[in-house]
């Protein structure tokens, strides 16, 4: 199975509250680059675990716009930037596993991304995520390891 751990795109942070921040015209613009860099390593998206955070669905929108339609998208409370980490990574595989699932990406926040990658990857610490940014994690049986951190910035000097 293939993991892409995404951060949401910039946000602005002038909203009623931190669930509330709206994305920047640039965290729009960064999420469609990450999206057709995804596009370019999978062919289909079998689930998309997104948080109920408003940046979160935002950036699900614009990915999603440059993509083939997922075949299960499931929004999980699990997955916002205070949860739990084990427990996300925890629900994250059974879902996985419930709708077997090759390609699963998540969509989510710091801290709590940095935090499941060292709970999937041993000894590996959790590492920062630029907003829009994507770790790669490939996962068989019970290894996983760790493929590679893609940013915007660096998709966007590719081109």
């Amino acid at each position: 199975m293939q993991l892409f751990l995404m951060r949401h795109g910039e946000a602005g942070f002038d909203a009623p509250s931190d669930r509330e921040r709206k994305l920047t015209e640039t965290g729009r613009i960064h999420s469609g680059y990450m999206a057709n860099w995804l596009g370019k390593h999978v062919n289909q998206l079998d689930l998309v675990i997104v948080s109920p955070y408003l940046r979160a669905q935002q950036t699900w929108q614009e990915v999603s716009k440059h993509l083939p339609a997922s075949r299960k998208l499931v929004v999980l409370d699990d997955v916002t930037p205070s949860g739990d980490a084990k427990k996300a990574v925890d629900v994250v595989l059974a879902y996985a596993e419930q709708y077997k699932a090759d390609n699963v990406l998540v969509i989510a926040h710091m801290p709590i991304l940095g935090f499941m990658v060292s709970e999937l990857v041993a000894g590996i610490e959790p590492p920062l995520f630029a907003t829009s940014a994507v770790a790669q994690i490939d996962k068989h049986m019970h290894q996983c390891s760790f493929v590679a951190m893609t940013a915007a910035h660096q998709v966007m000097a590719a081109r």
